[in-house]
């Protein structure tokens, strides 16, 4: 009898471990069902962006992650973010130069930890 109740278990343990990991492969380890529209930025010139900064951003695991960060920095005026993945960091480029604590605003608003920044030109 008991052994029939710990299989029971184990099974019922088993089924909602291959449910969560299959929706993790489906939805991305953030489990959104809503998929994240990336924001457009209209001037994608390089040369219109004076200042630029690599901002290390921890806490991303998905393709999710990444667009959630990118439109969190790129709904902020004159700016225009690509984030990698693979090296955990932002490349933010800006039109004018926006003050530290408005880009960990922006990291933090997506739900990650701003880490160290490198200013590349200022």
């Amino acid at each position: 009898m008991i052994n029939g109740i710990l299989i029971v278990l184990l099974i019922l343990i088993c089924i909602f471990a291959v449910k969560g990991s299959a929706k993790r492969m489906i939805y991305g380890c953030c489990g959104g069902r809503d998929v994240e529209k990336k924001k457009k930025v209209a001037d994608r010139d390089p040369s219109h962006y004076p200042y630029c900064a690599q901002i290390r951003v921890e806490g991303m695991s998905c393709n999710h992650c990444r667009i959630r960060v990118e439109n969190s920095f790129n709904e902020l005026n004159g700016v225009w973010a690509e984030v990698s993945l693979k090296e955990k960091q932002a490349t933010v480029r800006m039109k004018n130069k926006i003050e530290e604590a408005a880009l960990r605003r922006a990291v933090e608003k997506a739900g990650y930890e701003f880490g160290e920044i490198k200013w590349l030109n200022s």
